[in-house]
């Protein structure tokens, strides 16, 4: 099998069970975001470390925006057609990042200003996951039906992912010597 079919060469992508696009419309725009997303949590989770904790919270999130993507490229007419959980996000979804958000929130100090990014080599990639994700987030806007939970999933996402990466980095953070008086 190759990996090139030349169907695409006039501009056009498919879409799920059917139908063509102009690549640069909404569903293919909010797709390429989300699988940009998907990349860079497949970035974090590169130094996540194989076999962690947040390596299987990472393969959970990676294989949930496989189904994104799916209800994402897929038409509103042919949306009967999708299955809860497989092609199409469903509220349960989305509840399940909640307690995930909630525990491990409950494992660091949380911050008392402002975050800058780029305290631990992990931590910045679950940042830009989260940019990214945010970005994603915006652009399944003008794909989204009324009733969806993309949008609702990829808005918990982003504070899933901004909790990972200050648990992260409280888990990098040195022991400090007790200060001595000299």
């Amino acid at each position: 099998m190759k990996i090139y079919t030349r169907r695409g060469d006039d501009g056009t992508t498919g879409l799920l069970y059917g139908g063509r696009v102009r690549k640069d419309a909404p569903a293919p725009a909010a797709c390429g975001d989300v699988d940009e997303a998907q990349a860079a949590l497949g970035l974090a989770r590169a130094g996540a470390g194989r076999g962690t904790e947040l390596d299987g919270l990472l393969v959970g999130l990676e294989r949930d925006l496989w189904v994104l993507m799916a209800e994402v490229a897929t038409a509103p007419e042919h949306r009967d057609r999708l299955t809860a959980g497989a092609t199409l996000v469903t509220a349960d979804m989305v509840a399940a990042l909640e307690p995930v958000i909630d525990d491990l929130t409950g494992r660091f100090a949380p911050p008392t200003e402002f975050v800058l990014p780029g305290q631990t080599p992990l931590a910045a990639a679950l940042d830009m996951a989260r940019t990214v994700v945010r970005r994603a987030e915006r652009s399944a806007l003008a794909v989204a039906v009324p009733g969806s939970s993309v949008v609702p999933y990829l808005n918990r996402l982003s504070d899933l992912l901004w909790t990972m990466a200050r648990w992260q980095e409280g888990q990098a953070l040195p022991a400090r010597a007790p200060e001595t008086e000299e």
